[in-house]
């Protein structure tokens, strides 16, 4: 992309905040008309992934839960964090046994999506699961889910009615459900 360069100039960065999931940097900057600035950037210390499970009828799966960042329940695909060192595609079948129980025969990575870019390098994949076979979950002490079974087109219109607002669940659902002609 160089027929685009960075207008951005970083006079010097600090880091001001970290914890195990995030660290927090404030840069100096001369932003791209030459003025002074500052830019707060969230580092994420792992990779999102989600994961979008398909039955042979056309069904999936969502989880719901609180979520506290935003004060509010949220249905979404399964997802959670995969260590930066590790491969997407195991975080990706950790994540969807965790959450749901299933395994899968067929995985598809069909998006990646950065998730907040004015404010966060947050990386995100969604992969499509199919050849599901049911087992028992595993959450993590964290996670109070709901598992609910909905027809993709339901899954469409939960997106388009803003019942899903979580970015990476919204990227992936439209983008299956096109691949998938619905």
């Amino acid at each position: 992309m160089e027929q685009y360069p960075n207008p951005w100039k970083t006079l010097s960065s600090e880091f001001i905040y970290d914890n195990p999931w995030i660290s927090v940097r404030e840069d100096k900057v001369i932003n791209p008309k030459g003025g002074n600035g500052i830019y707060g950037v969230v580092h994420m210390k792992n990779k999102a992934i989600g994961i979008i499970p398909v039955d042979e009828e056309g069904y999936t799966w969502l989880v719901g839960q609180y979520r506290y960042s935003v004060d509010e329940y949220s249905w979404e695909i399964p997802m959670g964090g995969g260590p930066i060192a590790i491969d997407v595609l195991e975080s990706a079948k950790r994540e969807l046994k965790e959450e749901t129980g299933f395994t899968a025969a067929r995985w598809s990575l069909i998006a990646r999506i950065h998730t907040s870019n004015s404010v966060t390098d947050e990386e995100g994949f969604v992969y499509l699961a199919e050849g599901l076979n049911a087992g028992e979950t595993a959450m993590e002490e964290t996670e109070d889910l709901a598992i609910l079974k909905v027809h993709m087109r339901e899954a469409v219109e939960m997106v388009m009615d803003n019942r899903i607002t979580d970015s990476i669940s919204v990227g992936g659902i439209l983008k299956a459900a096109r691949m998938m002609g619905i």
